[in-house]
């Protein structure tokens, strides 16, 4: 499996769960959010680094 593969699709749950909480919770949803969105930008990071990484070794 792809290096940062979990926490990207995990962040895009968590994401999904805190914008379902908006209109009960709007503080709430926000924090969650924000950790959602954090999580996405990392997994995406890694996702990109160990592509690099990938292409770098069949050269």
């Amino acid at each position: 499996m792809r290096e940062g593969l979990i926490p990207t699709v995990l962040g895009t749950a968590v994401t999904a769960s805190g914008a379902a909480l908006r209109g009960k919770y709007p503080m709430a949803a926000a924090a969650v959010v924000g950790f959602g969105l954090a999580h996405v930008v990392l997994g995406a990071i890694d996702l990109v680094e160990s592509r690099r990484k990938n292409l770098n070794d069949l050269l």
